[in-house]
């Protein structure tokens, strides 16, 4: 798994690529304490992500409480394929809102 980051119009637009798993998902949450503590409105760029695991849902939701808890904001971009359904189907996909690219998750952050 790799993570990037970059900011743009007061947003963080967090890129993960790979996988999101019980073996990588604490080198994720560490990475996102990281930003936390300096910012509050987040974009997940999900466009090369290529599997996510329950720990890997665990660990995103793990972030919006400690959002929540700042008054911050998450969005996901870019939530496709197999990814899209896993949060479909566990119910994630009703909890957080997603938008088909970057640009307009940054357009529904303003």
């Amino acid at each position: 798994m790799e993570i990037t980051s970059r900011k743009e119009n007061n947003t963080m637009i967090v890129s993960v690529q790979g996988r999101i798993d019980a073996v990588t998902a604490p080198a994720y949450e560490s990475g996102m304490k990281e930003l936390l503590e300096k910012e509050t409105l987040f974009i997940l760029d999900f466009e090369k992500l290529e599997y996510i695991s329950s720990a890997g849902l665990r660990v995103i939701l793990a972030t919006a409480k400690s959002l929540k808890a700042k008054s911050g904001k998450m969005v996901m971009a870019n939530v496709t394929g197999t990814v899209r359904e896993v949060f479909d189907i566990s119910g994630f996909g009703a909890i957080f809102t997603m938008y088909d690219s970057i640009e307009a998750a940054l357009a529904g952050m303003e």
